[in-house]
């Protein structure tokens, strides 16, 4: 193909691009569902127990409820929700945009037990006497809301009301109650209260022969509605509890949303500027192919019907670090075959085969702590990790395969040949054919830093940060929130500045006192305020309403039950567990087990100084925590792997290694040719993850400082404690045997495939 053909193929994918993105991203973006923290609404988490003693929990019945309970949310009108069995016996709701809340959790939870009693509580009819679909909401002659029922026997309701009829006032009444507790409820003594438990006591002064049933009341239009919706449903088969709940106000979730998209605006305009400035040509087809990501990341979601949250739009915002990391990775190789004198296009063939493998290993061992996130993670975090999964899956399809083939229509044009300064590195430091400079052999930044000789330092600093973070850890344990430790965690917005003691002294003057207070927000117009106690449905409608007269809006309330807290810790623990060991049989496989060895402690190291970090600062460890940690696991891993990658070449042209201070040359060359990449790399994340720390919502605000404190404790560890560790290991290995022989040998899974 002529230089002016590829110029020409190339401009009109980027038409292909524009024309196919351009009209479709907005039809996209109004297609994904947004999360509860995203546009308010309620989660709740409930355990099917018996109602009556003997009854047996198996699968039909559970999902029997769960099928009533899908029918009173249908009458609710909400759109997409969702509701899952768990475990066998939970059932877990989710209702996003949801207005009335606490009107659509009472109406889910009403057993709707309905039935018609007289004055000393006797029963004399009750739902199974209503014809199936028969509740209505009405209005009456003087158009006040009202509920009709239809009965199947109209003759049965005759013969009730006369008997009812019969009685002397007061007690010719008839008692329609929802829910009746034996032995609890009494209708004498629910009479003599303002605010009654039963629905309405109609006075009945004759006999009534009719099939319809007329239940008026102090009611609004939307309390007919749910009660005749409830009624219709019937009555739940069995006791719900619940043992885990949260609730987002609209306002909360619209400024979660709007923060966030800001701080990812911000953050990925950061990478795309340093990626131009930085590689030049090759960073402006990074950013071409980022943009290409990011609308193919929306539309696999749309397309997966998922649901949008705000760690998955953090892990979105992520993925494009990663992504930058694949073009980083192959831009370098580029840039090394050029600095030896060989020509462009010849730079970016070896180039991007050479760099291959370990874009793929990075890749898979950040996909197995994205699998094990989802399969341990709760409903938010498994938004997260299969966000994470499809990034990882379209940077193949984007970073490793498109910008290739941007890139290489551009170099094989001919345009660029013999002007290295489009791809970022002066003639001035470009070696001669002739020279035969082999890439071992180029010179670095880093060449005065000695990592091998000075690796006892390395491990002393970690030693002593290891010791410190457990005597810290031993003095003041974690800031266990209340996914783990069970109990209420509320969050208060407030129109003007809030410190401690406003806070104590109004929750004092409602009766919810607490010295568990943490002020927040940029103007200290924010408070988290924690319970030990679990709030019952009840107890957190009065909470909410008693917080929202005192600070003038709606609070967002969770709360974890001992019983979830304790499996959440243990998944925890389980998922940091199986991450780990999936990492390491991968390296020793991929590589071999000394470095599988090295991996996992420098990750152990990474993991618990993130932790040491929190317990000091005396930040909150919630779940989202535990999804940090893996990521990081993941990011630290990417960063050990390319340096592994790295070492396994360049011992791969050698013939032999016989002494330890070969061992040490080879090491500490690889290190500082990989070490460009490394900051590089982990750079670009760091810039999207201070974004979010800096601009977005207070919900990933520990999330965002988990991340940095892990990049920068994964850079480090990947350094001075993996290789260093990898180094020994090897070191005693050749004094054993005298020497290591090291066989040249094609890379697993290398690619040999043309580049365009």
């Amino acid at each position: 193909m002529k230089t002016r053909g590829r110029i020409v193929a190339f401009l009109l994918l980027l038409v292909i691009f524009a024309g196919t993105i351009s009209p479709t991203v907005s039809g996209v973006l109004n297609n994904i569902k947004l999360g509860l923290d995203l546009q308010g609404g309620f989660e709740v988490l409930y355990q099917v127990d018996e109602l009556n003693k003997g009854q047996k929990i198996t699968e039909e019945v559970v999902a029997d409820t769960a099928s009533a309970l899908t029918s009173r949310i249908d009458v609710l009108g909400v759109s997409e929700p969702s509701i899952q069995i768990e475990d066998g016996n939970r059932i877990r709701v989710q209702l996003a945009g949801v207005e009335n809340q606490e009107s659509a959790r009472e109406l889910l939870s009403t057993q709707a037990n309905l039935s018609f009693r007289d004055s000393e509580d006797n029963i004399m009819l009750d739902g199974m006497d209503l014809k199936e679909g028969g509740a209505k909401s009405a209005f009456n002659q003087q158009g006040q809301p009202i509920v009709t029922l239809e009965l199947k026997d109209a003759n049965k309701f005759a013969e009730v009301t006369e008997q009812i009829a019969a009685k002397p006032a007061p007690d010719n009444v008839l008692v329609i109650w929802l829910d009746f507790e034996e032995g609890v409820d009494s209708y004498a003594a629910e009479v003599l209260k303002e605010e009654q438990k039963f629905i309405s006591n109609p006075r009945v002064t004759q006999r009534i022969s009719s099939e319809s049933v007329e239940i008026s009341g102090a009611f609004s239009v939307d309390e007919t509605k749910n009660l005749a919706g409830i009624l219709n449903a019937g009555a739940l088969p069995v006791k719900l509890t619940e043992i885990y709940s949260t609730s987002v106000g609209a306002q909360f979730g619209e400024q979660a949303l709007d923060s966030t998209i800001l701080a990812s605006i911000i953050g990925v305009s950061a990478i795309f500027l340093f990626m131009i400035f930085y590689y030049r040509l090759p960073g402006l087809i990074a950013v071409i192919s980022l943009v290409v990501y990011i609308f193919l990341i929306l539309v696999v979601f749309d397309w997966i019907n998922g649901v949008l949250t705000l760690p998955g739009i953090a892990a979105i915002v992520l993925g494009v670090g990663m992504a930058v990391d694949a073009n980083i990775l192959t831009y370098e190789r580029i840039r090394e075959e050029l600095r030896v004198g060989k020509s462009v296009k010849k730079s970016f063939e070896s180039g991007a085969k050479e760099s291959f493998t370990a874009i793929f290993d990075a890749n898979i061992t950040t996909l197995l702590a994205a699998v094990v996130l989802f399969y341990f993670g709760t409903s938010s975090v498994k938004g997260f990790a299969t966000l994470l999964i499809i990034s990882i899956l379209v940077v193949f399809i984007t970073a490793v395969w498109a910008s290739r083939i941007l890139l290489g229509l551009l170099v094989h044009s001919g345009y660029f040949d013999n002007k290295p300064g489009w791809f970022g590195i002066p003639k001035k430091r470009i070696h001669a054919p002739e020279e035969e400079v082999d890439t071992l052999d180029l010179t670095t930044k880093f060449d005065r830093i000695d990592f091998v000789h000075n690796r006892k330092i390395f491990y002393i600093a970690s030693i002593v940060l290891t010791v410190a973070g457990i005597v810290i850890l031993s003095v003041f344990k974690l800031n266990l929130g209340i996914d783990f430790s069970s109990g209420t965690r509320v969050q208060i917005e407030s129109n003007t500045p809030l410190t401690q003691e406003i806070v104590s002294e109004k929750l004092d003057s409602i009766g919810l006192s607490t010295e568990d207070i943490v002020i927040s927000g940029e103007n200290a117009d924010g408070a988290v305020v924690r319970y030990k106690d679990e709030f019952s449905q009840e107890e957190i409608k009065t909470l909410k309403a008693d917080i929202n007269e005192q600070f003038g809006a709606e609070p967002q309330v969770s709360t974890v039950s001992s019983t979830v807290g304790k499996e959440l810790a243990a998944n925890a623990m389980k998922a940091l567990l199986f991450a780990a060991i999936g990492i390491v049989i991968y390296v020793a496989f991929r590589f071999e087990w000394r470095m599988g060895v090295a991996a996992i402690v420098s990750l152990l190291h990474d993991a618990f100084l993130m932790i040491a970090i929190f317990s000091i600062l005396r930040l909150e460890v919630d779940i989202t925590f535990i999804a940090a940690v893996l990521t990081i696991v993941g990011y630290s891993i990417n960063d050990t792997i390319v340096t592994f990658d790295r070492i396994r070449e360049n011992l791969h042209r050698s013939k032999a290694i016989t002494t330890e201070e070969e061992l040490a040359t080879i090491v500490n060359k690889s290190l500082r040719q990989t070490l460009g990449r490394s900051v590089n790399t982990v750079l670009t994340v760091v810039l999207v993850v201070v974004a979010l720390l800096l601009f977005g919502a207070e919900g990933i605000r520990n999330f965002s400082i988990a991340l940095l404190i892990g990049l920068v404790a994964g850079t480090y560890s990947s350094l001075f404690i993996a290789t260093q560790l990898w180094f020994d290991l090897k070191a005693k290995e050749l004094r054993k045997t005298g020497g290591i022989k090291v066989e040249k040998e094609e890379k697993k899974w290398g690619s040999d495939e043309p580049v365009v």
